[in-house]
């Protein structure tokens, strides 16, 4: 079959003639790049300053943001404790109580957890078709059977990228023709296995842009993509361990994300203004990490500053909710429910606390009187 048989009217990028030479202007680059660099040690050294136990912490904050918000990007909900009980069991990270096992999370986590903590690895197809398999469990994708752990076919017609009513759909991109994958994603895999020429970052941005522009499966495409920039990152970083995420930047930045990458399928290969709005959502995203890790690092000071006060297992566990951000205000009925203890039992270990210094009562009162950790 012709490669062409399904010419779109419009020119997307892999139709061009110097497919796939992307170029880019790097005196343009030099100074996001260098902005990128300059956050991303200025995080790693505030990592630094933190203990294994936190650092492990931290990474398992921003592996959860990431395996969340890269469902979220398509749409599709996961439940939080299920993903970080799910990051927690395969990183050995003790966070107490773990939420039952549930594939459909555990497919996301173990894609997200291998492209980065088996960054050095070469990426394959096969590797790829395991990812791709453990995102559709069951074969399908909702109620559509899909090919799983496999190219796509097009048995249905050219992969387009639609959105609108039926009848009135816009087609925002469409893809190669599926018999042209072999080739296409062969030429990807070894230049992405190679040794990036130039910044490890633009290999990062060059990476997810050539993968999604593929689309090489039914379904997925996002997620693979992105899990993709992000092992390309953990190379460039030379680390595992992350400390923020890039798909929770995406998330938050949806609209403009899809209207770069559709701009950019139409345009040249001179993807100058992709790596350029790339390189800056990835700079918010390592600046916005300081949120995240302020959690962790508060939490790590808590700690320290009660390290020589007793307190039973009870009180540990409610007050590591309270420091994880615990929805709502901390009261004796909360406390009994979190420690699973009567309300005679968790008023003796708030009035203890209280004792010892470690709570503050909240002004106000009566039954539902509410308590904050002391400055």
């Amino acid at each position: 079959m012709h490669p062409h048989k399904f010419q779109p009217r419009r020119t997307y990028i892999w139709q061009r003639p110097d497919w796939p030479q992307w170029r880019f202007d790097a005196a343009a680059l030099a100074a996001p790049l260098a902005q990128v660099h300059r956050a991303q040690g200025h995080l790693a050294g505030r990592m630094a300053e933190l203990g294994l136990a936190q650092r492990d912490q931290a990474t398992l904050q921003a592996l959860t943001q990431e395996v969340i918000t890269t469902s979220a990007i398509e749409g599709e909900a996961l439940n939080l404790d299920a993903v970080r009980s799910s990051i927690a069991r395969r990183l050995g990270v003790d966070i107490g109580a773990l939420a039952p096992a549930d594939r459909h999370v555990d497919g996301v986590v173990d894609m997200v957890l291998d492209a980065t903590q088996q960054h050095a690895q070469p990426l394959t197809a096969e590797r790829l078709f395991g990812w791709h398999a453990a995102l559709f469990p069951t074969g399908y994708s909702g109620r559509v059977r899909i090919q799983v752990g496999a190219w796509r076919n097009d048995a249905a017609g050219p992969m387009q990228v639609v959105s609108g009513p039926v009848g009135r759909e816009k087609v925002h991109f469409e893809a190669p023709p599926a018999n042209a994958l072999p080739a296409e994603t062969a030429a990807f895999l070894q230049w992405f296995n190679a040794a990036p020429a130039g910044d490890a970052l633009i290999h990062a941005g060059l990476a997810h842009l050539w993968l999604v522009t593929l689309y090489p499966f039914d379904d997925g495409n996002g997620r693979i993509s992105r899990a993709v920039g992000d092992m390309a990152l953990a190379r460039a970083e030379g680390t595992a361990q992350r400390f923020y995420s890039l798909s929770a930047q995406i998330q938050r930045e949806r609209k403009q994300y899809y209207d770069q990458l559709e701009a950019t399928q139409r345009g040249t290969l001179d993807v100058t203004p992709w790596l350029d709005w790339f390189l800056a959502c990835l700079l918010r995203a390592v600046q916005g990490a300081d949120g995240l890790l302020g959690g962790v690092l508060d939490k790590a000071q808590f700690w320290q500053r009660w390290a020589g006060t007793p307190m039973n297992a009870r009180q540990t566990l409610v007050l590591n909710k309270v420091l994880d951000g615990m929805e709502g205000k901390l009261t004796n009925a909360k406390w009994a429910a979190i420690g699973k203890c009567s309300a005679d039992t968790a008023l003796r270990d708030i009035n203890d606390m209280l004792a010892r210094g470690v709570l503050a009562r909240l002004e106000g009162g009566g039954r539902s009187t509410a308590y904050i950790l002391a400055k």
